[in-house]
């Protein structure tokens, strides 16, 4: 790749979201603050070959990109007051009131996350106007076609214009609800990125686990009080660490148990000691943790430990249990009941698992867990059921060769 391209390529990514976001603050309309990005972006290809990079790539993106949002608003005839096209030629001048904080691409991930959009259509249009993946991407991340993710960003687009949904952040007594539906979304993106759901894609996808916590870091930076970011970015990062030695030679998914510890990323692992080390800090103060500080906690614990045989379970349970007064989900009490097996035994975890039948049925972790508990207490052909479920059920590709190789161990 020669230096224009990559320098193209780092634009993109570093540019794409604050361009959109200039744009749709300028112009108040976040399909034309795309195709214009879009088309920007795409004379940069051919320009900056030709002439080579201009002395300041963003600025001249931004401007690019603002000519085209004009001429194509000119070319469909949008705005027959020619007073007010001649105030687009001039004036930056936001149409709302900025709200809480005042930056371009956190009120676009504000907008993009907005309550009366699908989960869905939430996490499509965050990854495509602050991410600046690509509509194939995003389709590929989420195992559907291509015009059907497309559909699903072009239905978003139309709802928040159509809703006249506000590009701008939440008054600041909003603020609390609506970053929580930000972080739900964001973590969305970052779980599927660290185990992909479909069998047609890598295990982990490298690519939305680094998309996310870039994300969640700009939200940190501009929210720095705000625990929940902190604990989402902590525990983000401690999990990215750990993804070196996720995937084995044969592309076969590695429990923690059988990790190599010595191929995690100490950096990330350091980073997100510490942040937990500060909401530890703000919990002794009296400040209660949300359901992300605890998970952060949770997998300090475990990337504390040198070994799986040093892990402080008793302190991992102690966690699981505040946590399960916060979100008592069955996923999180079968989670729950992994640490109760290592200090109660198998037996006493495989009936708190078993209660969780109908509430998981569906779930293959449900299921993997099951057969790794009835495998320990010598239940053999109950274990090779489970598994045969578990197998079933999931659609990670590393998963099911792992899941596999247990199932042919079982005597």
């Amino acid at each position: 790749m020669s230096d224009v391209e990559e320098a193209i390529t780092r634009a993109h990514h570093d540019e794409w979201a604050r361009v959109v976001a200039a744009l749709t603050r300028r112009f108040g309309d976040l399909g034309i603050a795309e195709e214009a990005a879009a088309e920007a972006f795409t004379t940069a290809v051919e320009r900056w070959r030709a002439d080579g990079l201009p002395p300041n790539p963003g600025a001249w993106l931004t401007t690019t990109a603002n000519r085209k949002a004009i001429d194509r608003i000119r070319r469909e005839n949008r705005r027959d007051d020619k007073h007010k096209e001649a105030q687009m030629l001039h004036d930056n001048t936001p149409s709302e009131p900025l709200g809480a904080i005042d930056d371009d691409r956190l009120r676009l991930i504000f907008t993009c996350c907005h309550p009366a959009l699908a989960v869905e259509a939430r996490v499509a249009l965050t990854l495509r106007m602050v991410g600046g993946l690509t509509v194939p991407e995003i389709a590929r991340a989420f195992l559907v076609q291509g015009t059907t993710m497309e559909q699903r960003i072009t239905r978003a687009k139309a709802k928040i214009k159509a809703a006249r949904i506000p590009y701008r952040m939440p008054s600041a007594d909003d603020l609390p609800a609506r970053v929580s539906g930000v972080l739900a979304v964001l973590f969305l993106i970052f779980n599927e990125g660290y185990l992909a759901s479909g069998p047609d894609t890598d295990s982990v996808r490298h690519d939305l686990t680094t998309e996310a916590i870039r994300l969640t870091r700009l939200i940190r930076a501009l929210l720095p009080q705000d625990g929940e970011v902190a604990g989402l970015l902590a525990l983000m990062l401690l999990i990215e660490a750990r993804r070196p030695a996720r995937v084995s030679a044969g592309g076969e998914l590695v429990p923690l148990a059988e990790q190599d510890r010595g191929a995690w990323d100490a950096e990330l692992i350091a980073e997100g000691h510490r942040l937990v080390r500060e909401r530890l800090a703000a919990a002794a103060a009296g400040v209660a943790p949300g359901r992300y500080q605890i998970l952060a906690a949770i997998n300090a614990v475990h990337t504390s430990a040198r070994d799986i045989r040093d892990t402080d379970w008793s302190q991992v349970l102690a966690l699981y249990d505040r946590l399960v007064r916060l979100d008592p989900s069955p996923i999180i009490a079968l989670n729950r009941a992994i640490a109760v097996a290592e200090l109660d035994g198998p037996e006493v975890a495989l009936a708190i698992v078993d209660r969780l039948a109908e509430a998981l049925a569906g779930y293959h972790a449900y299921h993997a867990t099951r057969a790794d508990l009835l495998r320990r207490l010598g239940q053999s052909q109950r274990s090779r059921a489970a598994y045969d479920r578990a197998i079933e059920l999931a659609g990670n590709t590393g998963e099911t060769a792992y899941l596999t190789r247990r199932r042919a161990q079982l005597q």
